[in-house]
């Protein structure tokens, strides 16, 4: 069997590399980009209200259970989150 021979890898300069960057702006028209951004932020503020209607959901259902229970409340139950004491009316 032969023996293979290990590839010396180069280090790549920093300079080199920054030079060849391309970003993707640089392809884009500036009406293009300037599109792309206000779709974006399009996008963000809708992301936002439906995020909103949601927390309200939320609270709107939140506030539905807690009206149910105190609606099927026995007469234990409140008696005894009464801060009464039958001693001060004696």
């Amino acid at each position: 069997m032969a023996k293979k021979q290990k590839q010396q890898r180069q280090p790549v300069r920093k300079a080199e590399t920054e030079k060849e960057s391309v970003r993707l702006g640089d392809f884009l028209n500036t009406d293009i980009l300037q599109q792309l951004k206000q779709k974006q932020k399009a996008l963000q503020e809708e992301q936002d209200k439906q995020q909103e209607k949601q927390r309200a959901e939320e609270l709107e259902r939140k506030k539905r259970e807690q009206r149910e229970r105190e609606k099927n409340k026995t007469f234990e139950d409140l008696l005894k989150e009464s801060n009464l004491s039958w001693k001060d009316f004696k």
